[in-house]
Formats: C-alpha cells, structure tokens, sequence
C-alpha cells in the first residue's frame, strides 16, 4: 500500500510560547493539534491519534539551578543586609574639639523594603518583557479580577512580617527567636491544611518533622548562636515575654500565609486563570511598594493630628512617624551607605526571580525547606572548603536534614515507579 502524504504539517509552540499563552489560547491550540492529527492519522484506522504531552515537569537539573541561584543571591544579600543595619557611621567628620563623633546606624526598615520592592518590581517586569516572544503580548501582572485579591492579601501579609519579627526582637531574647525561624516549614503546612484544606501523604510530615528538628539542632549548637545569646542575655532580654511571643507568632503566620497563598494561586488556574512565577512577581511588589510608600507619605501627617496615639495601645516611636525624611538625610551624609542598600536591593531582586520561579514550578513547602535550610548548607560548606570542624550536635543536625530530605526523595521515586508501572500494565 502507498504511503498517504500527511495533509499538512503539525504545528508544534515553543515552551516560552506555551509560558506565555492565556488558557483560551492553549485550548484552541490543543484542538488545532489534535485536530490535524487526526486528519494525518486517522484515515486508516479512524482513530485518533494520542494527543500531544503536556509541558515537561520540572526535573532534577533545574531545582539544583533554582537552588544554587537563591543561595548565590541572598548569601550577598545578607552580607549586605548586615552591612547596613550593623555597621555605625560617625554623625559628622572628626575634628580636633571632638576627635570621637558620636555615630548612627541605618534603622529604617520600611524605607529599606520599598527600596527592595521597586527595585523587584522593575526587574520583573524587565524578564516579562524580554522573555516574551516576539509578536506576542506581554503577560499582564493582574490577568483577571478574581487574582486582585490573593495578590493583596500576599503583598499584605510579605509587607507586615518583617517588622514583626524585629518587632519580637525587643521582649524576647535571641535563642527563642531562632528556634522559631527554624520552624517555619510548620505554619506552611498548619495554613495548608486549615484555611486551604490541602492534604499530604503521611510521609511529608513526617519529613517536615525531621527537616525542622534537624536545622534547629543543628542551629542551637552553632557557636555564633551561642555567643548572640549570651549577649542577649547581658541585656537583661527575657525568652518568657508574652507580647514578644505574640508579636514572633505574628511573624511566623504572615510568612506561612504568604507563601501558602502564592502557592494556592499558582495552583488554581482554573480559578485565577495561569500565573507565572515573573508575573506573581512584579505583582506583589508593585502592590507591596504602593503600600508601603503610602505609609510613610501618609504616617507624618496622621501622626502629627495624634490619632495614631488615641486608637494605638502602645506607643509610636518618633523615628516611625519620619522615617522618610530621617531615612533620606542619613542617606545623604552616608553615601556608602546607599551604594549597600542599592547592591542589597539588587540581590534581593535577583533572588526574587529565583525564588518565584521555585514556587511556580515546585511548591511552597519546597521553598521553604532551601531557604531554611540555607545557613545550614553554607556552614556546611565552609566546613569543607575551610577545614572548620563541627560538633556532635551539628552532625546531628546534618543527619536529620539529609535523612528526611533522602528519605522523601526515595518515597516520590517509589510512588514515579509503580506510577509508571500501572500506566505500562494499562497499555497492554
């Protein structure tokens, strides 16, 4: 029999394409697909042919370049970030009447997130526009109606969590605070299951666990910890404050909503439409810098009428009430300064890009698991580039970390396996 010459050509779209597609496009696109293969294939048996795969899930090459790029990132950006919020600077030029000068430190911790949030925002964009393909239209950070919300409520809760969580630092000493921040994969989960209703096969949280126990263990017998908390101790600060329990608590749920809904967003397409990591970005700090620039334009004016002072049960710091203007006249006498909170902000803009395309392409509790455990890997790796030593409570640590990271990636290679055993024995 002769062979029959395909009718036309199938078309296939690029994966950038198909990034960038809105739903109704793909959907036309897969019926075109399906429907000229059915016209290539189907005249001899009048079946249709299978249809064309979904894109590749994210495999092991690119969560190792997400990983590599969120820790390149935002190990300068914490080397930064101690820069400006450590390093005093002398408040005018010594001079022989007063050869010591008494000296500042940048504390203007809003003034410093909008900062970091324009800069993200820009970059965003940037990506969006020039990883969009040429003749197409640039993906619009708010697609829908529907997705206003979720976008506000994260940039909300992203914008309120640091101040909190310094905030803390006040009625509580330091050894409480990092056993907390070592337990963040447990409000991710906890908003998961509650406000989400998203369940987990038995082993995750029994990988949560081990993760969680392993980089505080690992953190408690760090000798850096050791010494914070011996100087915070000196300070008179007490682990048994209840407000500055409050306050961390509030810390550690506004970070777990945050990332809990930016998950539930990319995972709800039918719902908010599709939503890439990029968009998720310039989103939620476009919506993050508008509120923060409106409440350092709005507090001067609110604060000077006094009421802030009459609903507010606690007092307000003067610095709070001008951060702007003080933020701005220590930036111009430290111009040092501006060169590390313009380097900080860049780094944490890049950062960003990695980390939101993590969770677009992983999830939240993944998210967490690298950015937990972070300090612990480079520690790790000081460790055997430099020759350091680690104690016995630190390889503790190391053993709980890697054995429940080890242990989940054997149970998701078991569950692929008998996945692809089942489709096999369905074929035949």
């Amino acid at each position: 029999m002769a062979r029959q010459k395909q009718a036309a050509p199938l078309q296939r779209a690029t994966s950038s394409e198909l990034m960038h597609m809105p739903p109704d496009d793909l959907q036309s696109l897969d019926k075109k697909m399906n429907g000229k293969s059915s016209v290539a294939n189907g005249s001899a048996s009048g079946k249709h042919a299978p249809q064309e795969n979904a894109p590749d899930t994210p495999g092991l090459m690119q969560l190792a370049i997400c990983v590599l790029g969120i820790y390149a990132s935002f190990l300068s950006w914490g080397v930064l970030q101690e820069a400006i919020t450590t390093v005093s600077y002398p408040t005018h030029p010594p001079t022989a009447e007063v050869p010591e000068p008494p000296t500042e430190r940048f504390t203007y911790s809003i003034v410093l997130n909008t900062i970091q949030s324009t800069f993200a925002a820009i970059t965003g964009f940037l990506y969006l526009f020039f990883s969009t393909p040429s003749g197409q239209k640039i993906p619009s950070p708010f697609p829908t109606k529907k997705i206003v919300f979720p976008l506000l409520l994260v940039s909300i809760s992203s914008s309120l969590a640091s101040p909190f969580g310094y905030a803390s630092l006040a009625h509580i000493d330091y050894l409480t605070f990092i056993l907390a921040k070592s337990c963040k994969l447990l409000p991710v989960m906890f908003l998961h299951l509650t406000i989400f209703r998203k369940r987990y096969p038995l082993y995750k949280y029994g990988v949560v666990l081990l993760v969680t126990l392993g980089v505080a263990t690992f953190t408690l017998h760090h000798p850096g910890t050791s010494k914070k908390v011996a100087a915070s101790a000196a300070k008179g600060q007490s682990g048994s404050s209840t407000w500055g329990i409050f306050l961390l608590s509030i810390n550690l749920l506004l970070d777990g909503l945050t990332n809990t809904t930016q998950d539930h967003v990319f995972s709800s397409p039918q719902l908010y439409t599709r939503f890439t990591g990029p968009q998720m970005m310039v989103a939620q700090n476009v919506l993050s810098t508008v509120l923060t620039s409106s409440y350092l334009l709005i507090m001067p004016h609110l604060s000077s009428t006094g009421i802030l002072h009459n609903l507010l049960p606690f007092p307000i710091p003067p610095s709070t009430e001008t951060e702007l203007n003080s933020a701005i006249g220590f930036l111009s006498r430290h111009p040092e300064a501006l060169k590390n909170v313009l380097g900080f902000a860049a780094c944490g803009a890049i950062g960003q890009l990695f980390i939101f395309y993590t969770l677009s392409r992983f999830s939240s509790l993944l998210l967490v698991t690298v950015t937990v455990t972070r300090k612990m890997l480079t520690m790790l790796l000081s460790v055997f580039w430099f020759g350091h030593s680690l104690s016995a409570g630190q390889w503790l640590g190391v053993g709980l970390v890697f054995g429940g990271i080890g242990a989940e990636a054997i149970v998701q290679r078991q569950e692929k396996a008998a996945k692809e055993r089942a489709k096999a024995a369905k074929k035949q």
